[in-house]
């Protein structure tokens, strides 16, 4: 017992060192262009029923200070005002270089966002490609110093890590993990210097491409087939030899992915199996993982509580476990300004991650697939 509760203390010390060093690695985007040369920009935004979000998004992008970029909304179906309210936005005293496409039907074997992303990547101009969500928002200098980022770092893709906005009580419990397994689990630095697509790093909210390596990787129809499709899109850059670098987004974009528990149970059940490459193994590895790292080290010491047992096993090592844990919380909560109550119960918010890994393996293996926006998905055996 005394070796397991050692162990556990080494590999949450491990992920503690990983997440120090990514905190510190991670580097603020450069105030300027380094040069007089401002390549041309083309911003693009899937759109499908965003009425509630499309309005601030393609506000913020039409009052960038960068000035030679277009924008390029791609409406992927909408049913709801998406449209009419882009139409407003492109005659307005703002909207001059909006331009609007209405998406194509989706064809077989591919995924809604992929498929909307190759059209607006086909349709765009630029020397460089920023793709980004709908329910994001950009502050005046976002494009400017990603720009500024790409010349600096001579990188062919570029991703941001964006101000995740939390307003109800399960977005702050909950989708703050997305944070933590990225910074605990990988090494920033290897994203940047190693060749090996194993280390790949993306936030699909802003990802900015060279036009040249997008189209070398065939753009989007290199993951047509993966939902996660942010992650497989940088392993398709790497395998073609390019290199791909993170910066701290948080002064320049931020984001609210979901808005209730329903769509975080969704949006993370989508992603979760597919993120792993269906890989059954690597789930329960990954679920095996997190109870033992996060979760039972609360029933030693609740049992040792109920007994008076205050063992160095029992008690005094599984304490320190999840003072470990929670220090690496607070760390990325207090980093990337992320609240501080919810991140105190990052038990439960590890529990919702085993649940929803449950739910994501039913849905690919016996359920009609994942479902989001009206559609369902289950490339599980289409993998190219």
């Amino acid at each position: 017992m005394l070796f397991y509760q050692l162990v556990i203390i080494c590999c949450l010390l491990v992920f503690l060192g990983i997440l120090l060093w990514n905190l510190k690695e991670l580097p603020s985007l450069p105030r300027q262009l380094p040069t007089d040369i401002s390549p041309f920009v083309s911003v693009l935004v899937p759109a499908r029923n965003e009425e509630n979000n499309i309005e601030s998004c393609i506000t913020s992008l039409l009052r960038q200070d960068y000035d030679n970029y277009e924008l390029i909304v791609l409406n992927d179906g909408s049913n709801d005002r998406t449209r009419e309210i882009l139409e407003e936005l492109q005659r307005s005293n703002i909207g001059s270089r909006l331009r609007i496409i209405e998406g194509k039907p989706l064809p077989d074997g591919w995924h809604g966002k992929a498929w909307a992303s190759d059209q607006l990547g086909k349709a765009a101009r630029g020397e460089l490609l920023l793709f980004t969500d709908a329910d994001t928002f950009h502050s005046p200098d976002s494009l400017s110093r990603s720009v500024a980022a790409m010349e600096e770092s001579d990188a062919d893709m570029l991703s941001l890590t964006p101000e995740q906005k939390l307003e109800s009580f399960w977005e702050r419990l909950v989708v703050p993990l997305m944070y933590v397994i990225l910074f605990c689990y990988l090494p920033l630095q290897l994203v940047r210097i190693s060749s090996s697509p194993a280390f790949c790093f993306a936030i699909g909210q802003f990802i900015m491409c060279k036009r040249t390596m997008y189209r070398l990787i065939n753009g989007h129809q290199a993951v047509k087939n993966d939902l996660v499709d942010d992650v497989w899109l940088c392993k398709s850059v790497k395998k073609a030899g390019g290199k791909v670098v993170v910066y701290n987004g948080l002064d320049v974009v931020r984001c609210r992915m979901y808005c209730n528990l329903r769509d975080i149970w969704q949006g993370f059940s989508k992603n979760l199996f597919a993120g792993l490459a269906y890989n059954t193994f690597g789930l329960f590895a990954l679920m095996l993982m997190t109870a033992g790292l996060y979760i039972v080290p609360y029933f030693f010491v609740l049992t040792s509580l109920a007994g008076s047992d205050f063992s160095l096993a029992l008690f005094w090592l599984p304490l320190v476990q999840i003072l470990i844990a929670l220090l690496c919380r607070l760390l990325i909560a207090h980093r990337f300004h992320q609240p501080i109550p919810e991140a105190l119960l990052h038990v439960f918010s590890q529990i919702v991650l085993l649940g929803i890994a449950v739910n994501s393996f039913y849905l690919i293996t016996f359920g009609d697939g994942a479902q989001w926006k009206g559609r369902r998905y289950n490339f599980s055996g289409k993998r190219v």
